[in-house]
């Protein structure tokens, strides 16, 4: 019996482990520690956006870890803005990211002129495994409960 619940469990944590990891392979940008992350503005993005077309190496939303800071690198002989931050020609500027929440700045160096950013939590170990066990526990659980009640019908069939 011990055995049975045993490796119920194990198959419930197998099974909640493949779906959670499954799960976090699609947010693979978020499974690192804050970092600087630096975005550099190319020479020639203001004719481009003049002419309404997008810079091709400029993204058009980004997603961050809390934490991170952008670092603006102005490449362009023309001044930027990106929401309240004003980027010079040939400077950089710096916005710390610091709480999660999901912002749509006005900027200049965009087709559209939008820019979103997206500030998530890390995906930590920590939460790896909690997401692993609030599904495997369960689901073993489920797994013990019906080994016991199907032999069990196998056995009352058998009788009859």
């Amino acid at each position: 019996m011990i055995k049975r619940i045993f490796v119920s469990m194990l198959i419930g944590i197998a099974i909640g482990a493949l779906i959670s990891e499954v799960t976090f392979i699609f947010l693979q940008e978020t499974a690192r520690p804050p970092r600087e992350v630096v975005l550099t503005i190319p020479t020639g993005t203001a004719e481009q956006v003049a002419r309404g077309e997008q810079p091709p190496s400029i993204p058009k939303d980004m997603i961050f870890v809390v934490g991170d800071t952008l670092v603006m690198k102005n490449e362009d002989s023309v001044d930027h803005k990106l929401g309240e931050l004003w980027i010079p020609a040939n400077s950089t500027a710096e916005l710390s990211l610091n709480e999660e929440q999901n912002m749509a700045f006005e900027c200049s160096f965009q087709a559209g002129n939008y820019f979103g950013l997206d500030v998530r939590q890390s995906l930590t170990w920590g939460t790896r495994i909690y997401g692993v066990l609030y599904g495997g526990l369960p689901l073993g659980i489920l797994i013990a409960l019906y080994s016991f009640v199907i032999p069990a019908k196998k056995k009352e069939n058998a009788r009859a």
